[in-house]
């Protein structure tokens, strides 16, 4: 069988490419249905883009690859072409877009988009084998147990990165990559929970409260959630991308708190108030009562001088952690790394040295933050190498 495009994965990336490669497009995927991820985003209702996506939000040993592709298909595309199918949708906090229905809706926009291209889908179908004879890519490929060959002009990988193995995910993409000769960055969990051997926070499991949370490289202002291994929450998945094995975090616990301010205020209006009560309107109670044995917090605020006052404050505000892990990518949201940029198009997503051979989405050296960043890169990179397909 011979095809224009083999595109390997039908997640967010790979349907966005088949939308835009023009005709004669096979996409393939090993799962069951497509668009797996879409699927369990956002809780069921797809965090698909944020109104910041931008350069900034973005992780790469080369932090301007990313501008090409980003800056031609932007979020306010994606959202256009949302509205052409009738999806709404809501903004929940710091731009997140989420669907106002299912993350279904996404899916079967795609689909319906890879349809009017004329684009094939084939799924419970995985690559046994793969190679090239310098003009095309020919795929042995397994489906339903029956192996088929298709020849091809260009191989589009789209399998994504190592995240979630429950869902099939594998390191091919980094497979086929240095089969070609393409470098590929380490790679590690990312946007995923963080733990510790001996956890502290055990008993607060359930409890969140705002935060900041940094490190010597970021800093993010969002939610923490203490769990029975260690500590979640929006902002400690998105420190989790810039935090490395051995290193340590700090949480401010009170972010735009001028606590000594209120505490000293407080002594002066209601002095027989008992501090762990007064700390309650700031932190979770559960929190505060955690926290008073190794904080010493005893007495009323009558009972506190400035002094103490001040230290408690910087012990909130300076709580300094080192966990000795992380999840992994077993609950990590995405991979962090992937094929070096260094050996592709900034503007096509093609491969400098193999004519027709493309890379887009997770597998690449691009990594976004939490909030809708990662499905903006794959829609945009997968749009860049759509029309470079079509186009060529």
């Amino acid at each position: 069988m011979q095809v224009e495009t083999l595109i390997l994965g039908a997640g967010a990336a790979g349907m966005m490419c088949a939308a835009h490669a023009g005709p004669g497009v096979l996409i393939i995927d090993h799962a069951k249905s497509p668009g797996e991820k879409i699927r369990i985003s956002g809780g069921g209702r797809c965090n698909f883009t944020n109104l910041h996506a931008g350069p900034a939000n973005f992780i790469s040993e080369n932090p301007h690859f990313c501008k090409s592709a980003l800056s031609r298909y932007t979020q306010w595309d994606f959202i256009d072409l949302l509205a052409q199918h009738g999806v709404t949708w809501h903004e929940k906090t710091l731009g997140q877009l989420f669907c106002d229905g299912k993350s279904p809706q996404i899916i079967a926009l795609l689909r319906d988009e890879m349809a009017r291209a004329g684009a094939e889908l084939w799924l419970e179908t995985s690559l046994s084998d793969f190679s090239h004879d310098g003009g095309r890519f020919n795929a042995r490929l397994d489906r339903g147990g029956n192996e088929t060959t298709v020849s091809a002009r260009n191989l589009v990988v789209a399998t994504g990165g190592k995240s979630i193995p429950k869902m099939g995910a594998t390191g091919l993409a980094y497979d086929i990559a240095g089969r070609f000769g393409h470098r590929v960055t380490d790679t590690r969990p990312a946007l995923v929970p963080l733990m510790f051997s001996d956890n502290p926070f055990a008993g607060l499991s359930g409890v969140a409260t705002p935060a900041h949370v940094s490190n010597i490289r970021a800093g993010f202002d969002e939610a923490v959630l203490f769990t029975h291994r260690g500590l979640s929450g929006p902002a400690i998945l998105q420190i989790s991308s810039y935090w490395r094995e051995g290193e340590e975090i700090t949480l401010d616990l009170l972010p735009g708190v001028a606590l000594f301010e209120q505490l000293r205020a407080q002594r002066q209006s209601a002095g027989r108030r008992h501090l762990t009560s007064e700390l309650a309107q700031h932190l979770p109670a559960r929190l505060v009562d955690h926290l008073a044995p190794q904080l010493a917090l005893t007495g009323n605020l009558a009972d506190q001088s400035d002094k103490r006052l001040q230290e408690l404050e910087a012990a909130l505000r300076q709580m300094t952690l080192k966990p000795t892990g992380s999840e992994g990518y077993r609950t990590a949201e995405v991979t962090l790394g992937g094929i070096d940029t260094d050996g592709l198009s900034s503007r096509t997503m093609m491969s400098k040295t193999v004519p027709g051979l493309y890379f887009v989405g997770e597998a690449v050296d691009v990594t976004g933050w939490l909030g809708g960043y990662n499905f903006q890169w794959a829609w945009s990179s997968g749009w860049a190498a759509g029309q470079a397909i079509q186009g060529a």
